[in-house]
């Protein structure tokens, strides 16, 4: 089966990119300067991402937000104009169907998903929004500039763009192209991510990248950085047999939809995932810092001096930033508190690691007001 293409495939190739598959995409994995350059860049100045492949939905009918907290855990009743949250479809047993990005945008949600789910979420939509039509976006390609650098980039497009807080969303025209821009990202860095016209993609791509504080990154970068960050990959660090609660993410779950909230309950999985914020989960999603410039890789054992198992890792690799292994994984309550020592069984041998609090890197995320 051959692989899509992004429509920014002639610059990726243009640059120099090694492309590799991704979801089904051929996809840049990293440019001539490699994985550490593209991160220590973005962290520094701004990169430019290509993220087409997700998915972008809007949701569109009078009720719509009282029909998307049947399927999310999360209060969109109230959810302001031109703000965002970050949310879960979560099944009957409070598994994680997928992470989302919601957006308010007055007329519609705007909905950001994953690529490797964005056709099962589609469906999932389609199938059970009832009073509402869901539009998919096909026409448009997703762009994240991601950096220090990045608002005052995009303001020599738009003034106005700076003044965007984090998790803010609005429409804006750049070089006379219409825009929906978000600031938002998954660097853990200030960043913007920008939604346009398949048609103006590449003119926009290439304006963009002439800035000189900005240079292409690719998934590799995109990887090391989220992980710095300590923010969960779906179908790596959480999938449908974790619930938002074990992954650490129970923030998802608004206060009007716990236990003695407005709303209370009321989605696939409440039982469980409210039962498990009030009493704790069996598991839980821990970082942790490897004494050793062994990597532990998703699926490596985590266990406790005498070798007893008591959890898996579900991503490692080396942190430029923080000049050491890194890795998130999932653990016995009882052995997740900060400092606690564990091994890691690494091919034959076996590393110690420390718990620590994610995310390893701070994050940078800018609220203007």
């Amino acid at each position: 089966m051959s692989l899509l293409v992004s429509p920014l495939h002639k610059i990726h190739l243009d640059l120099g990119a090694k492309m590799g598959p991704f979801t089904g995409y051929s996809m840049p994995i990293w440019y001539p300067e490699k994985i550490i350059a593209e991160h220590n860049h973005t962290r520094t100045q701004a990169s430019l991402f290509d993220i087409s492949h997700m998915g972008q939905v809007s949701i569109v009918g009078a009720d719509a937000a009282s029909t998307l907290e049947e399927l999310i855990p999360t209060d969109f009743v109230n959810l302001s104009y031109k703000k965002m949250h970050y949310c879960c479809f979560t099944n009957n047993q409070g598994g994680i169907l997928d992470d989302l990005i919601v957006a308010n945008l007055g007329v519609e949600f705007f909905v950001v998903m994953n690529a490797a789910s964005k056709e099962q979420d589609l469906e999932y939509l389609r199938k059970n929004v009832a009073t509402a039509s869901v539009e998919e976006h096909s026409e448009n390609v997703l762009l994240a500039l991601q950096g220090p650098k990045a608002a005052e980039v995009l303001a020599r497009f738009h003034p106005e763009i700076a003044d965007l807080d984090f998790m803010t969303i609005d429409k804006f025209v750049l070089n006379r192209i219409p825009c929906i821009i978000s600031r938002s990202g998954y660097t853990g860095e200030d960043g913007f991510e920008l939604s346009i016209p398949v048609q103006n993609a590449d003119q926009l791509a290439r304006a963009l990248l002439a800035q000189p504080e900005v240079k292409p990154a690719g998934l590799g970068a995109r990887d090391s950085l989220r992980l710095e960050a300590g923010l969960r990959l779906y179908g790596q660090d959480m999938d449908t047999t974790t619930t938002p609660v074990e992954a650490g993410i129970h923030w998802t779950i608004s206060r009007a939809r716990r236990i003695g909230g407005e709303r209370e309950g009321g989605f696939p999985g409440a039982d469980v995932i409210l039962q498990q914020i009030a009493n704790g989960p069996k598991k839980r999603m821990v970082g942790m810092r490897l004494h050793t410039k062994a990597l532990a890789r998703k699926g490596t054992k985590i266990c406790l001096d005498d070798g007893i198992e008591i959890g898996v890792v579900t991503s490692g690799l080396f942190a430029p930033t923080v000049k050491a292994p890194i890795a998130m994984g999932y653990i016995e309550p009882s052995h997740a508190n900060v400092g606690t020592v564990v091994n890691i069984q690494i091919r034959n041998s076996m590393v110690s690691a420390e718990i620590v609090r994610l995310p390893f890197v701070k994050h940078q995320y800018r609220t203007i007001t």
